[in-house]
């Protein structure tokens, strides 16, 4: 079973107190760029709160620290499903619509 998108949510910067808001649970998960709408990461997972949490944001610096002047501006929006057998056919499917369309629009 497949719900609907979420609303796109700012993604938390590092430092400020934000919050993720995910379910716990498998789904799909896209992330892009703000200020362009340009595709920063998507997939199917089976915890969608801890895999947006775990997304590598930036670059390390050669002391550890994350480099906040590299880091974009980016929003996210998460669809859960009940298996992530379901996630990932469902994301096959959305990545397969977008090359048709690709594909037509060249």
């Amino acid at each position: 079973m497949i719900s609907t998108w979420s609303d796109w949510k700012r993604y938390p910067r590092q430092g400020r107190g934000e919050n993720l808001e995910a379910p716990i649970s498998p789904g799909i998960y896209e992330v892009r760029i703000a200020g362009t709408g340009a595709l920063y990461s998507f997939g199917a997972v089976d915890n969608l709160a801890q895999a947006l949490a775990l997304l590598p944001i930036g670059s390390r610096s050669w002391f550890g620290r994350r480099d906040t002047s590299s880091v974009p501006d980016l929003e996210y929006r998460t669809c859960a499903t009940s298996t992530k057998a379901d996630a990932k056919a469902a994301a096959e499917r959305m990545i397969g619509r977008r090359e048709t369309y690709m594909s037509g629009a060249a």
